[in-house]
Parts: C-alpha cells; structure tokens; sequence
C-alpha cells in the first residue's frame, strides 16, 4: 500500500471492508469500536460507493485482507484486477499471535486465497500471485515486471516512502502497524520467529494452501 500510494498517478486504501468483517463476524480485534465507528459497515454499500465508485485518480489501490471478503458478493471482483499477496505462515503466525487472543485458519486468510484464485480463473481472470520472500534481491524488478503485467507504468517512487504513520492508514494503524511505520521501502525480513508450540498445528495446516499459492508466484522479469 505504501509503495502505490507514492505513485503519481494512484489513490490507496487501506481495507476499505474492514469494519463490514468485524460486524458481520464478531471477530476481536484491538481498536475493533474505533474501526466500527469511523468505517461504513454495510460491505454491499462499501462495494458499491466506495471500491466500484467514482475515485479522483486513474489508478485506485485498494489494500484488502482476503478474510474480510465474508458474507458479501465477490462477484465485483470481475471488475477490478486483482493481485494476491502470500507470506510464509511461519512468519505470519507469530505476528498474529502477538495481536490477536486466538489465531486460526480465517485469520491468515490462505484458505480464502485460495478460494479466490480457483473464483477468478472459473470467472476468466488469471490473478496475479506475489510471494512476499520474491521481492528480494530484485525489488525493482519484481514491481516493474508486477507494474507491466497490470497495464501501468513503474515509477521508482515505489521503492521508497517516509518513515512513520502515513496518510493512508486506517485507525487500527496504531495497533498493528508499529513495524512497518518505521519503515522506508522493502526490506528484506528478519528470519521467521520461532512457531509456539500451540500453533504448530495451525501452521500445518496452513501449509499446503500456502504452497499451492507459492507455486503460481510471480518473478521479476516473467513477462506475458
């Protein structure tokens, strides 16, 4: 989000279907009443005025957690194109461990991701897939080649933005965007946390979903 929101020609948003998911799941989150007060919550309306509605750029990014497409119509995602982004559940699962009372499948949202890609094919699209590990050594050429494929040109303000909280930021950015407000462009991931025995289970699980999507990746330089 941070990388497209530098783009000239781009406005981006952070999980515009944020608070329809807390409403319509329950789900316990940090910061779950100030995201339900500040956002729409109706996910139909959202579709419909916010991410199919009109925008004051050419180019409108959304950043979107694949679980917070839940008891909604996706069928609106024939009209955008659509890239889905993967992490190794062994670096993910600690993450979430440390911000949520209970972890499961939903919450890494491999399975819906999955779920999507089949969707998107059946519908004629073929998505795009980027492995998060694949943006190393070659950031600029994975987001050129990723910028080339989805018919827009790349700009090398992609490669970096200030440090701290940024105008993009949903108000849950103080729960859980710590790390990345002291960021400045990509950086290479630390090596993954070590699972906590009670999650391994979870992380088993998480694997053949996260393979499946790892195998169709994208690499810098693989042109249509």
């Amino acid at each position: 989000m941070y990388s497209f929101a530098q783009r000239s020609d781009t406005r981006a948003l952070d999980e515009p279907l944020y608070a329809h998911y807390l409403s319509v799941t329950g789900a316990e989150h940090p910061g779950k009443d100030e995201v339900l007060a500040s956002m729409e919550q109706d996910g139909e309306r959202v579709v419909r005025d916010v991410i199919l509605g009109p925008c004051d750029r050419p180019v409108l990014f959304m950043k979107q957690m694949a679980h917070h497409l839940v008891n909604i119509d996706r069928s609106f995602l024939k009209q955008t194109i659509n890239i889905l982004l993967v992490r190794d559940p062994e670096y993910v699962l600690p993450s979430l461990a440390t911000k949520l009372p209970t972890v499961n499948l939903r919450d890494t949202g491999l399975a819906i991701q999955c779920e999507l890609l089949q969707q998107l094919r059946e519908w004629g699209q073929e998505p795009l897939v980027l492995d998060s590990s694949d943006f190393f050594p070659d950031t600029a050429g994975l987001l050129n080649t990723l910028c080339e494929r989805i018919g827009i040109p790349f700009e090398e303000a992609m490669l970096r933005w200030p440090a701290g909280p940024h105008p993009e930021d949903g108000v849950w950015a103080p729960y859980w965007y710590h790390t990345v407000h002291s960021s400045t462009g990509f950086e290479r991931p630390a090596e993954a946390k070590s699972c906590p025995p009670h999650l391994k289970p979870l992380l088993e699980e998480c694997r053949p979903y996260y393979a499946l999507l790892k195998a169709t990746a994208m690499k810098a330089g693989e042109h249509l």
